[in-house]
C-alpha cells in the first residue's frame, strides 16, 4: 500500500539509486523512490529541488490551498487533460480555484519519473486526492535557485 507523505518536511529527500542508473527496491512507497527507474545523471541537489516544488503541490492539495501551489508553479503555467477525446487546456489559476473549492483533502502519491538534464526536468507521480486517482506529469524548468513547474498533464484513472 501506498503511504501518505507528511509533507514538506520530509525534504531533504534521499533517492537510492545505484551506479547504473537503476533504483533500489524498498517496502516504503513514496517520494523517496523512483518506481520505473528513470534517472538521468545529476547531482542529488538538484533532484531535491525539482521535488521541493512537487512537494509544494502536493501540500497544496492535502491543506486546501492554492497559495501554496502557486510558490511551485510559473505565472504562465497551463494544466492539460483529455476529456472525451478531446483535448483541454487552461491556465494554473483553473487550478488554484480548484484546490480552493475542493479544501483540504486526504493525499496518497507515489513518484514514478524524475529526469533532469541541466535546467530542465520531467516528473511523473501516481497520485490520489480524496477518492480521485490521477497519473499526473509534470514540465519543469528552473528559474535561478529554484524549479518552477510550466506544465501539468493528468488523466483521471
Amino acid at each position: 500500500m501506498k503511504n501518505v507523505i507528511t509533507g514538506i518536511a520530509m525534504i531533504p529527500l534521499f533517492l537510492l539509486v545505484a551506479c547504473n542508473g537503476k533504483t533500489e527496491n524498498n517496502k516504503n512507497n513514496n517520494l523517496n523512490q523512483i518506481k520505473n527507474q528513470k534517472i538521468m545523471a545529476t547531482n542529488q541537489e538538484q533532484k531535491d529541488a525539482v521535488l521541493r516544488a512537487i512537494n509544494l503541490y502536493i501540500e497544496a492539495g492535502r491543506k486546501g490551498d492554492s497559495k501554496i501551489a502557486a510558490q511551485a508553479f510559473a505565472p504562465t503555467a497551463t494544466m492539460s487533460w483529455s476529456e472525451k477525446g478531446e483535448l483541454k487546456s487552461v491556465p494554473i489559476q483553473t487550478l488554484y480555484d480548484y484546490i480552493d473549492k475542493t479544501g483540504p483533502v486526504e493525499v496518497k502519491y507515489e513518484l514514478t519519473t524524475l529526469d533532469v538534464s541541466e535546467d530542465a526536468a520531467i516528473v511523473r507521480i501516481e497520485s490520489q486526492f480524496g477518492a480521485t486517482k490521477f497519473a499526473d506529469m509534470f514540465s519543469l524548468v528552473k528559474d535561478g535557485a529554484d524549479w518552477k513547474i510550466i506544465s501539468k498533464v493528468y488523466h483521471v484513472k
